[in-house]
């Protein structure tokens, strides 16, 4: 019952908001559509519940409507319809709703719903299917054509049938192909293969004023190059199509731990430096995280048995960093891939007596965030907010960085912390052309600090954050954001530093009316 009033009313302040707002005649407008588009519409309390939320649980924006696509042409009639308006609403394109902080929510407008399509792929729109394909002009070399709705798991699973996968991953696999192209898509991979928008090949797009455009870096570069980081500024990704590799079947995933982070920094840069012309040299990825005293630590990854040790080590050293690294293979070359993880620790300054292994297959390895979840939903754990942040720091401050905030903030505070990564990357793998933006350094690391927080401890963290990006800030260190959030224009200047200019230009070129993704607040300041 009281569920229900709550949607209800929902529903009723989304209407009020629009009428008395500037848009007052936004509601009228939206149902004057097409009716190629109308009959797409959603407006039950349960569906704008859903559009107004995100994983963050800690903003809510109301719709005006939510809609069901069928097809690219359901979108691109949308997107011409908004234009058209003497005051036209917005649109955001909503995947899986993994954003924290309402990037993908439209208020007053519409969210199209991706995953409305993701079975509907037709001969003439190709942008709800997964289809495996082998190159023309290059035997032997495969790719597959992804809706930009579909999941990363069921890219995963269909492109596993055929011995094949891509190569770079983000770390949980529920997300949609069109959303994490949006960002960048990194992992533990990236590394090796770059992110995720690295290994892309061809675009289907409709831009913000409505046109269906394919793109790569040969045909309407520019769109594709805006497109891929570009945070949904400039269209909706509606395909896309991905590099492939053969799959491996089986991983020797490891996890070791250090007492000292400069050994971890020096050992991770090591092993992502290794020769890449000799495969059987190199790790196919490489992370890292915290344990900290004062967090509730997910040791499950470790033997029962040792769990009380490693428990006593964390509580001794404060802070304990763990190195997560991982060696494919194949049934073929399961003979030497001891003897290969054996030549990888080589050299490598690990705590000795604080070496674990598993062997997994390649499937559970890349679906491991999952695992974490089904045990979290059930609890009411999942759904709880996440005031994340997550940044890019040069090397070349990554021990002032730790040194501040690692032992500064993080064990001077007395939350519960979350899951920190912190893992290295490498600027040759990224094409500075794409809207995705990094350190100015060959050398760069990922700090994502991935805190679950109850709701009244929500303004604790957030003030948290601010002091780490304040320490940032005045100790100089000139960091970027990933999956930035809450910047003023000034800040939004900042973050994209030389390409901002650019980034302006591809808006007016493309979305010139500043419809598209209103939730990323670049332009609405």
């Amino acid at each position: 019952m009281v569920r229900s009033l709550i949607l209800m009313l929902l529903s009723l302040t989304s209407i009020l908001v629009v009428s008395e707002g500037q848009r007052g005649t936004l509601l009228s407008s939206v149902f004057q559509a097409p009716k190629q588009v109308a009959i797409r519409f959603s407006r039950d309390p349960a569906s704008l519940l859903e559009g107004s939320t995100d994983f963050g649980h800690m903003v809510h924006k109301n719709p005006v409507a939510i809609m069901n696509p069928e097809s690219t042409s359901d979108i691109s009639v949308l997107i011409k319809f908004s234009n058209s308006l003497p005051i036209p609403f917005s649109v955001a394109a909503r995947g899986e709703g993994h954003s924290v902080n309402g990037q993908s929510m439209a208020f007053g407008g519409v969210v199209v719903n991706m995953s409305s399509f993701r079975d509907s792929s037709t001969d003439n729109d190709r942008s709800g299917g997964i289809l495996v394909m082998e190159k023309t002009e290059a035997p032997g070399d495969y790719y597959v054509d992804v809706g930009g709705g579909q999941r990363w798991i069921d890219v995963l699973f269909e492109t596993m049938k055929q011995g094949l996968s891509p190569r770079s991953w983000t770390d949980y696999l529920y997300l949609t192909v069109g959303g994490t192209l949006s960002n960048a898509g990194i992992s533990g991979q990236t590394f090796r293969f770059g992110p995720q928008i690295q290994n892309v090949y061809e675009l289907d797009v409709v831009t913000g004023e409505g046109e269906e455009i394919t793109c790569s870096r040969e045909i309407n570069s520019d769109l594709f190059y805006a497109v891929l980081g570009g945070l949904g500024q400039f269209g909706i990704i509606t395909r896309a199509r991905i590099a492939l590799a053969p799959a491996p079947t089986r991983v020797k995933w490891l996890s070791l731990l250090y007492d000292d982070f400069s050994v971890l920094s020096a050992d991770q840069e090591k092993l992502i430096s290794m020769n890449e012309s000799v495969e059987t040299n190199m790790p196919n990825y490489v992370e890292g995280s915290l344990l900290l005293n004062q967090s509730s630590m997910d040791l499950s990854f470790y033997p029962e048995a040792d769990r009380p040790r490693i428990t006593s080590l964390v509580q001794q050293n404060g802070i304990v960093y763990v190195l997560e690294l991982a060696k494919y293979y194949t049934n073929d070359s399961q003979a030497r891939v001891d003897q290969e993880v054996e030549e990888l620790l080589s050299g490598l300054k690990f705590l000795s007596s604080f070496k674990f292994e598993k062997d997994v297959s390649y499937e559970e390895f890349l679906d491991r965030v999952h695992s974490v979840e089904l045990v979290l939903r059930p609890q009411g754990l999942w759904d709880l907010p996440h005031p994340w942040l997550n940044m890019f720091v040069p090397k070349s401050r990554i021990m002032d960085f730790h040194d501040g905030v690692f032992k500064g903030i993080l064990l001077n505070q007395t939350l519960p912390s979350g899951l920190v990564l912190v893992y290295p990357m490498k600027r040759n793998k990224w094409d500075d052309k794409m809207s995705a933006m990094i350190p100015n350094e060959d050398i760069f690391y990922v700090v994502s600090f991935l805190h679950t927080s109850t709701y009244d401890q929500v303004e604790a963290f957030k003030e948290q954050n601010q002091m780490v990006l304040q320490f940032c800030e005045e100790a100089g260190i000139q960091i970027k954001k990933y999956l930035p959030q809450n910047l003023t224009t000034k800040q939004w200047m900042d973050h994209f530093g030389d390409k901002w200019k650019l980034f302006q230009q591809r808006k007016v070129q493309y979305d010139p009316k500043h419809i598209l993704s209103p939730g990323q607040a670049i332009f609405t300041h």
